[in-house]
């Protein structure tokens, strides 16, 4: 609940108009060159193509979960007619509009396709190969060759980037446009295509999880998946996008613009889909699958319970679910800048690891040959989830800095604040009850 209090906020162009973007964004730039640079020498140097383009997914899938969780917020936004949040609208714009050139960095993977190495990525990609190994699951696979085919995989990978890119484009522009014309048509129009923009990116995002994650193990499905991943976005990107506005204001941005109301808002969604809504999807999913007790969905999980595994699944029941509730559950460390930039940068780093949980392990093809958990156990113990890897690591956080030089340079030299949107005022009054 909210209510409108008079506000004198500071418009100046001086507190609308980043100062210092540029020299972020080369900065960021030079560390994502260096970064990657280290992630791809040290995966050429292993020679264990899998390992490297499996950290190549975790990587990609991070940054593309910044920027889908900050255009869904943005969506959501619109679709609500929320008046609140337009002060904290353009930073999650910025970050959104990335979607726009991330086709990118689903090249490598192109690449693997046209030179016909996909299989060591996608099991799927192979049935011969896959057969080699593991008869039965090829057999079981090829059921779904309809579907997991390299040719309508590149098809539907080219329509989820061309519905990511073309809402974010349209929300991005036109949010510019107002800050040009004060026109309140734009605001309406936004309103009215929130909604099919919603449809389409429910869907987008359903499919490309079980394009992109979930095929990595082809045998095994869960309908849930779908909805794990958007969990997965909503927890990284609003922990972006408010960790975003804590930079601007304190580089002496949107002073007096952004105040305690809006973190604490900011703050419940985070609490609410990062952590409240992650534990009962992640927790659903795997009840259903234990009750199930089916060896072709039960064995995706017991790959993740053995050696360091099984201490990286309570690492995610603890980091990602207990000890940010506690953190996050009290009103004042939502307002405090401090704790929620430490609650956002814990979540961030949880959604990470999250996405290795969810994308490293592979389901062993020996995993039926064991007539008891412990035997797998014991064969498998000193399967790790090496989460200081180079590889890994490097990838990760220079496609981070990536997404962050881009973010900073979109936001060069135009208005931190959509300043000429109707709600603006409604925003500026906030207050929380």
């Amino acid at each position: 609940m909210a209510h409108d209090h008079s506000n004198t906020p500071d418009l100046s162009a001086g507190n609308l108009t980043g100062s210092g973007l540029g020299a972020h964004a080369r900065n960021l730039g030079l560390a994502a060159a260096l970064l990657i640079g280290i992630g791809a020498w040290t995966g050429y140097r292993s020679g264990d193509t899998q390992h490297f383009a499996r950290a190549y997914v975790v990587a990609m899938m991070f940054v593309l979960s910044i920027c889908l969780g900050s255009l869904f917020f943005v969506i959501v936004q619109h679709l609500t007619r929320a008046g609140w949040s337009v002060v904290v609208r353009r930073p999650a714009e910025a970050l959104m509009q990335n979607l726009r050139w991330m086709w990118i960095l689903f090249l490598p993977i192109v690449w693997m396709g046209w030179t016909g190495r996909l299989f060591e990525l996608f099991p799927w990609a192979d049935l011969a190969e896959l057969a080699k190994v593991s008869p039965a699951e090829a057999e079981l696979v090829g059921n779904k060759a309809g579907f997991l085919n390299q040719k309508f995989f590149f098809i539907r990978a080219a329509i989820y980037f061309v519905i990511w890119g073309g809402i974010a484009h349209y929300l991005w522009s036109s949010s510019l446009r107002q800050d040009r014309t004060g026109d309140p048509a734009i605001t309406a129009a936004n309103r009215k295509w929130s909604g099919p923009a919603m449809i389409l990116f429910g869907f987008s995002i359903t499919f490309a999880s079980v394009d992109w994650m979930m095929s990595l193990s082809p045998a095994w499905f869960s309908t849930m998946f779908g909805v794990y991943f958007f969990a997965v976005c909503a927890t990284c990107g609003f922990s972006a996008m408010t960790l975003l506005c804590l930079r601007l204001q304190r580089d002496g941005q949107l002073k007096g613009i952004i105040t305690p109301e809006h973190y604490q808002d900011l703050g419940k969604l985070l609490f609410a889909f990062g952590m409240v809504f992650w534990a009962y999807i992640a927790f659903s999913q795997f009840m259903l699958i234990w009750y199930g007790n089916l060896p072709e969905e039960t064995a995706w999980y017991l790959s993740r319970q053995v050696g360091g595994w099984l201490w990286l699944s309570w690492a995610l029941l603890f980091g990602h679910f207990l000890i940010p509730f506690v953190l996050l559950i009290s009103r004042w460390p939502k307002r405090w800048p401090t704790t929620l930039a430490i609650g956002c940068v814990w979540m961030l780093i949880f959604g990470f690891i999250d996405l290795v949980y969810l994308i490293v392990p592979h389901v062993p093809h020996d995993v039926g040959d064991f007539a008891r958990y412990s035997e797998f156990a014991a064969a498998h113990a000193s399967d790790s989830p090496h989460l200081l890897d180079p590889t890994l690591l490097g990838l990760a956080l220079g496609m981070f800095c990536l997404v962050l030089s881009m973010t900073m340079r979109s936001l060069m030299g135009k208005s931190l604040l959509a300043s000429r949107d109707p709600s603006l005022g409604e925003s500026l009054a906030f207050q929380n009850m």
